[in-house]
Parts: C-alpha cells; structure tokens; sequence
C-alpha cells in the first residue's frame, strides 16, 4: 500500500471542512434568507454532477488529448439522476447507475 496521496487527503480535507462544518462554525446559518439556504443546499450536489459530468463525457488518452465519449456511463448517469429524483434517494440512485456499469462490463457491453 502506497502513502503517497496521504498529503493530498490532508490537504483536501483542509481545503473542504469549513465549507462542511459551515453549520457548526456559524450557528446562526438557519435564519439566512431561504433563497441562500436553497443555494447552500445544491452546492454539494452540483460539485457531484459536475464531476459526474466530466468523467463521464471526457476521455483522456496516453497522449493527455481529451476527446468525447459516449457509452454505457451516459445511461448510468441518466439511471440516477431520474431514480434519485423519482424516489428522493440519492444512494439509490448511486446503486442502480453502478450495477448498471457493472453488469455492462460483465457482459461485455461496455
């Protein structure tokens, strides 16, 4: 096992715990305005779509030269967003795109 991302991880948690103990820094978060509590609310998800996003259509090469793929990952992408949106559950969601995948690999599909 490899040590070599430790620093990263330290540093990523660095970078991300204020935004998520924002709550416990400032408690009186909950009397914003409701518009800014809807915006607080769709950073995470937004940040995990555009991720999402990104993994999902680019594809780099040995060379590093970016180009646009389509496959399998698109229908598991599209699985979640409408399961996660049709029964309000984000891990079900999750569940469904990733056994998906993974019965397309098995399969050969993907």
């Amino acid at each position: 096992m490899s040590v070599g991302f430790v620093p990263l991880a330290l540093l990523m948690a660095l970078v991300t715990y204020p935004a998520r103990a924002l709550p416990l820094l400032a408690p009186g978060i909950e009397r914003l305005p409701p518009r800014a509590l809807l915006y607080l609310r769709l950073v995470g998800p937004s940040v995990l779509a555009a991720l999402a996003a990104v993994n999902t259509v680019l594809v780099v090469d040995t060379e590093r030269h970016a180009s646009v793929h389509v496959g399998v990952e698109w229908l598991a992408v599209a699985l979640a967003l409408v399961l996660a949106a049709r029964v309000r559950n984000l891990f079900a969601g999750l569940v469904a795109a990733v056994a998906l995948t993974a019965i397309a690999r098995a399969a050969g599909i993907a």
